[in-house]
């Protein structure tokens, strides 16, 4: 039984290691796309950035406020803060007139954001259950997957639909935003329906433009003809030349063709999963687009929009500023021979700590702080030994 526990115990250990390494990266994902040392208020709406809700300072029952990293660290120290991971176009509302103390980074802001968007993420209740995560009370492990349209996020086992292998390669849109966007629901059948034809879109495209050229040649009256007559002969042909191209455009749109081929049809149920493009699926044409200014989600057709390329442009950054690290500048001024001596050190260290906690772990043992303020202790002194040896 003993021999059990150790085992479980030196898994255990490693498990919270690889976890910890896991949590740092995604971490450096999500807040390397924010200023951590300036407040995002000057910025006006941010496109995506990292925010917080401050429980201490906005309890529930008040009004709902998000404050942005830096804040959440020079304003709200200590504070109970919910992570709401990334919001879009929000400004930050530390120190306006939704808090008592003003905001320590920048105290000049305006009494409120009327373009910020609320929702109960910012009393720390999230998905249609409205629970709180963790939640003491849940013992059903169950990830959860945030919504791109409402940015709500919601249980597995609440989304109404089977949730893929590869959830963190695709967009979800939750069934309440598909039904207060019915539109999706006619581009769902084709191209979020899994075995959906790939080229059926460039297929339509190929057609389009042998519709466009066909017409061109029947309607369109020919540039060569118009050598003389007036300027306001030639501007008038110019003005309905522009406009039979938008009356095209305005023919040509994506959605209608979907709504008129009666292919297979998706059940009108569930949260809906979407591949990495399928923005680019959606169509641009005039009407469309102010179908999505209407319902407000013009943001669809931005493919730097996603999560995804935040994160990507978040680790980006991370790794440049790993790359201007004082301590790699400090070494690239050493010769060779100092350069092998600190590489060496640093590989004794890493490897006596290993075995450090290894002892530990072998023995179900807690490390404590001051087991690891005595490691340490124990480094230094066999440092101090060798400096006098040598010396000597």
């Amino acid at each position: 039984m003993a021999a059990n526990e150790e085992e479980e115990t030196t898994v255990s250990l490693v498990d919270v290691l690889e976890e910890d390494e896991e949590l740092e990266n995604e971490a450096s994902a999500v807040l390397a796309g924010s200023d951590s040392d300036l407040c995002s208020f000057p910025q006006g709406y941010v496109k995506r950035q990292a925010l917080y809700a401050c429980n201490t300072c906005t309890p529930k029952g008040g009004e709902a406020a998000g404050v942005c990293l830096a804040c959440s660290y020079k304003c709200h120290e200590g504070h109970d803060l919910f992570e709401l991971y990334t919001k879009r176009n929000f400004r930050c509302d530390c120190g306006n007139s939704k808090f008592k103390q003003q905001c320590k980074l920048y105290p000049d802001k305006e009494q409120l954001n009327g373009e910020n968007k609320y929702s109960h993420n910012f009393f720390g209740l999230y998905c249609t259950c409205n629970r709180p995560y963790p939640d003491p009370d849940d013992q059903v492990e169950d990830e959860m997957v945030q919504c791109i349209l409402c940015e709500d996020w919601l249980h597995g086992r609440h989304l109404g639909c089977v949730t893929p292998d590869s959830v963190e390669l695709q967009e979800m849109v939750c069934e309440s935003c598909m039904n207060k966007n019915p539109f999706l629901w006619t581009y769902a059948a084709t191209v979020a329906t899994p075995g959906a034809s790939s080229g059926r879109f460039e297929v339509e495209e190929d057609q389009k433009e042998v519709k466009s050229e066909e017409s061109k040649k029947e309607g369109e009256p020919s540039t060569s003809l118009v050598t003389g007559g007036d300027e306001e002969e030639k501007t008038q042909l110019k003005v309905e030349r522009c406009k039979r191209r938008c009356e095209e455009m305005e023919e040509a749109c994506r959605l209608k063709e979907l709504e008129g081929l009666g292919g297979p049809q998706r059940v009108q149920r569930g949260a809906v999963f979407w591949p990495a493009t399928w923005r680019t699926k959606l169509c641009p044409c005039a009407s469309c687009q102010r179908c999505y200014v209407a319902s407000e989600v013009s943001f669809l057709l931005d493919e730097s929009d996603t999560v995804l390329a935040y994160e990507t442009k978040g680790q980006r950054s991370e790794e440049e500023q790993r790359g201007h690290d004082p301590l790699m500048s400090a070494l690239d001024n050493l010769n060779r021979v100092q350069q092998l001596e600190i590489i060496h050190g640093y590989n004794d260290m890493k490897t006596e700590l290993k075995d450090f906690l290894q002892s530990f772990a072998a023995e179900g043992k807690v490390v404590t702080p001051d087991d690891i303020r005595r490691f340490f202790e124990q480094q230094q002194s066999r440092k101090r030994r060798r400096a006098d040896g040598q010396m000597f």
